[in-house]
């Protein structure tokens, strides 16, 4: 087992399974993320039979950087996994600190018309250890400081729902990464069932569903998700998110030329979401080369900010990060792959 895919509970279970003091899961918590250890004999308050049996029951190994793109706004970097697959993980620089997309599954079966990392479908969930892993790469061994953490790379979050939630765990104890559970969002295309389940727990985190069309006709042709989980239930399940944790939920939108920009979808978006605490980001398409869709031009998505405005829905339109450098998720990735 890799130590970096357990949380402080499961190390609890662990030295209590050989009859040791669970207290000792935190001594281990707080050498790995903040001493840095890089061999588990170096735990100075353990003793040498338990770091030897620590040793024997758990690895450290990391991923492994392939290669990086770097951009004015962000950077792009491409990772292999100890079974030789890649996943892509994304920093992107803001005012207010670095955010990092990281991402939970090798491939994504969402099969979003629009989206690079769906034409690459789903081989395996990314492992715990290996999200953890993402964040570690780029603080420890770049030494780059990150504040925010979204998991809206390649995959889909509550599609892999035991591994990303035990993440979460990790990278916000305190004793962990220490991450602040509000800088922490968890982006879906809209599984109903996991959204309700998340909703359930004790400590939530932001929430941003890709919503892209305000009906389900729309949405089923840009995200067959919706016809196994359609807009009414969608919507209610973020409903619920919302009371259960007094946070605004996030609508994204991605502008696509002709598609869903029109005038009749902001009012009819601002109809949908009348009345939930929410606020709407408008995205302008990334343009890839597997796809004829073009990105809204600026005035369409000034029309469309406009209407929602005058219906009382907060909306804002997202900074274009990494334009220049194949900034569509899962693109680094399919690039790399058709070259091999």
């Amino acid at each position: 087992m890799n130590i970096y895919g357990q949380t402080i509970a499961m190390l609890e279970n662990y030295f209590k399974s050989f009859g040791e003091n669970p207290a000792k899961a935190k001594i281990v918590f707080k050498a790995l993320y903040r001493e840095k250890i890089t061999s588990f004999m170096d735990i100075k308050s353990l003793s040498l039979p338990i770091k030897s049996k620590l040793q024997k029951d758990f690895t450290q190994q990391q991923i492994e950087l392939i290669t990086e793109v770097n951009g004015q706004d962000a950077c792009k970097y491409l990772f292999r996994l100890a079974d030789g697959h890649t996943i892509e993980t994304v920093l992107m620089k803001h005012d207010y600190g670095n955010g990092l997309c990281v991402s939970t599954q090798v491939g994504c079966n969402m099969n979003c018309i629009f989206c690079e990392s769906g034409k690459l479908k789903k081989v395996r969930n990314v492992e715990t250890h290996e999200m953890v892993g993402q964040l570690l790469y780029i603080m420890d061994i770049l030494q780059l400081p990150v504040s925010h953490v979204v998991l809206m790379g390649i995959g889909e979050p509550f599609d892999n729902y035991e591994h990303v939630m035990d993440f979460i765990d990790i990278i916000t104890d305190p004793l962990g990464i220490g991450i602040a559970t509000r800088h922490v969002t968890i982006s879906t295309s809209g599984i109903t069932p996991k959204m309700l389940e998340y909703a359930k727990r004790e400590t939530l985190n932001s929430l941003a569903v890709s919503l892209h069309a305000p009906n389900d006709e729309l949405r089923s042709k840009l995200m067959p998700i919706n016809k196994k989980y359609p807009i009414k239930g969608l919507v209610n399940a973020a409903r619920i998110y919302t009371q259960n944790s007094n946070k605004k939920v996030t609508f994204a939108y991605i502008m696509i030329k002709n598609v869903n920009d029109s005038d009749d979808c902001a009012l009819e978006l601002a109809e949908l979401l009348k009345g939930i605490n929410c606020y709407v980001n408008l995205i302008p398409y990334n343009k890839t080369h597997s796809t004829h869709y073009e990105p809204s031009d600026k005035e369409r998505i000034s029309k469309f900010f406009d209407i929602l405005k005058k219906h009382n829905i907060n909306v804002t339109v997202r900074r274009k990060f990494g334009d220049k450098m194949n900034a569509a998720c899962g693109q680094l990735r399919s690039d790399y792959n058709n070259t091999m």
